[in-house]
């Protein structure tokens, strides 16, 4: 089923037929990370070298999803969602990234995309949620170019055995993190430190994109649907100076238009490729690729949590980067001459400011420069503190605070002619929180983690009821 086809009762706040769902990532809460053939990732071997991940955790374990699948569906159930963004673990599928596809990790989501629609949860299907097996890293992971060409296989191997009951299928999660955190400031799995290695990374996974759309096409239904999740930047200007201005330009193309040129209109920005000349040739860049990376998708997914604010350097004031990026070195290639600044307003647990103008202006800016492409937002919430009352209710106001504008700038866009048609929250559970570890909380079900004891936060009661009503209370 595809979540554009998902019945809905009519909606007087948000439009008929708008999917509500919630979001997570293998890695992030399956746990069984040697059960049943699966193999190492990146993130096994990141998540153990010492001092990359808060406390030493790892996704040994998680959320234990892998065995608690079945409650977790229930929960989604008894919250009315009617759409799980989930992702396959790679290394669970095709062990190693390539040769003999394992079976009893396709059977895994086997069994969880038939327990979602028996529930009447329509299963959205991310193929790469950052966790490359590791064998491939071994042979240069995304730096390689044939790492793309196994991804594809990988595409094909999933699809044939779900497709005909998954509707809608995303290629990548994040490229920008896989490529900017993994392979330039080291602060994601597998650690490389190199911007030339940054911008090599970024290229082979679009490659992959168009290269894993033409095996989904090739395998599923006419009438599934493929998309691509990005975490695109809300970038702004600290002031209307030509500096400030040229500043927010940089950090634009770096965040956004790397991405949207070369996948909706088959180049990457000169201005981009002038500003990183200081980093690479782009030799890397072959014949034929950008054709491949611009295939025609059908909506395009959209991960916001925060606004970033640019200027030009200021050599009187000290030139920290607060770019809600950890690490003592930037993931931005050739951003020299930039400074990050922090947004006004409160901020999560995470120290990012909330800001859901941010949101707004990123989905009209799709609605204009890509009329007529249905978006999602695929990934939206916010990490706090949360605390248990004397009757062991979780209360977490901060988030629903959070939630509530979010939404609202979602309704807003809508109402302003963004075609948005469905909303996942991120995230469904508590989860291990990549270099973070288990010490920051995202979900709206919290996770005992000793006892994998689940408890619907009092947001998952308020998304209930917003999911109900179709609409926001006052």
């Amino acid at each position: 089923m595809s979540v554009e086809a998902l019945p809905s009762p009519v909606r007087t706040g948000f439009p008929a037929g708008f999917v509500w769902g919630a979001a997570t990532a293998a890695y992030q809460i399956e746990g069984a990370a040697a059960e049943d053939g699966r193999t190492p990732s990146i993130w096994d071997t990141f998540s153990r070298t010492p001092g990359k991940v808060r406390n030493g955790d790892t996704g040994d374990i998680a959320a234990d999803h892998y065995h608690r699948y079945r409650e977790d569906v229930a929960l989604m159930a008894s919250l009315g969602l009617g759409a799980y963004r989930f992702s396959l673990a790679w290394p669970r599928i095709v062990p190693g990234g390539r040769g003999p596809v394992n079976e009893a990790g396709l059977d895994f989501y086997d069994r969880l995309v038939d327990e979602l629609l028996a529930a009447g949860i329509a299963p959205v299907a991310t193929l790469y949620h950052w966790d490359l097996p590791q064998e491939l890293e071994d042979g240069g992971g995304w730096t390689n170019r044939d790492t793309a060409y196994r991804f594809a296989e990988y595409a094909r191997v999933a699809a044939e055995r779900l497709g005909d009951r998954i509707g809608t299928w995303t290629t990548l999660n994040e490229p920008w993190c896989s490529a900017f955190l993994g392979y330039g400031n080291g602060i994601h799995a597998p650690g490389r430190t190199s911007p030339a290695d940054a911008l090599t990374a970024h290229h082979h996974l679009l490659l992959a994109h168009g290269l894993g759309t033409a095996a989904l096409r090739s395998a599923l239904p006419p009438a599934a649907q493929v998309s691509l999740t990005l975490n695109l930047a809300a970038v702004r200007p600290l002031s209307q100076d030509a500096a400030d201005l040229d500043a927010a330009r940089r950090i634009d193309g770096l965040a956004n238009r790397i991405f949207l040129d070369p996948v909706f209109h088959g180049r990457y920005p000169a201005d981009v490729l002038a500003d990183t000349a200081e980093v690479t040739d782009w030799s890397f860049v072959r014949d034929g690729d950008l054709a491949e990376i611009s295939r025609p998708i059908d909506s395009l997914g959209i991960n916001y949590y925060t606004p970033t604010v640019v200027a030009a350097d200021d050599p009187e004031r000290p030139a920290v980067r607060q770019d809600g990026h950890a690490g003592d070195i930037s993931p931005w290639p050739a951003d020299r001459g930039v400074r990050f600044l922090p947004a006004e307003g409160s901020r999560t647990a995470m120290g990012w400011p909330v800001d859901a103008d941010g949101l707004y202006e990123l989905l009209t800016r799709l609605r204009d420069d890509l009329p007529g492409l249905p978006l999602l937002v695929t990934e939206n919430g916010a990490a706090y503190e949360d605390y248990s009352d004397p009757s062991g209710a979780v209360r977490d106001p901060e988030r629903i605070a959070y939630l509530h504008g979010h939404l609202g700038a979602v309704r807003r866009a809508i109402g302003d002619g963004a075609p948005v048609k469905g909303y996942f929250l991120w995230s469904l559970l508590d989860n291990f929180e990549w270099a973070f570890g288990y010490s920051k909380r995202f979900g709206i079900v919290h996770v005992d983690f000793a006892s994998q004891r689940r408890t619907p936060k009092e947001s998952a009661r308020w998304y209930a009821e917003v999911i109900r009503t179709g609409d926001l209370p006052a």
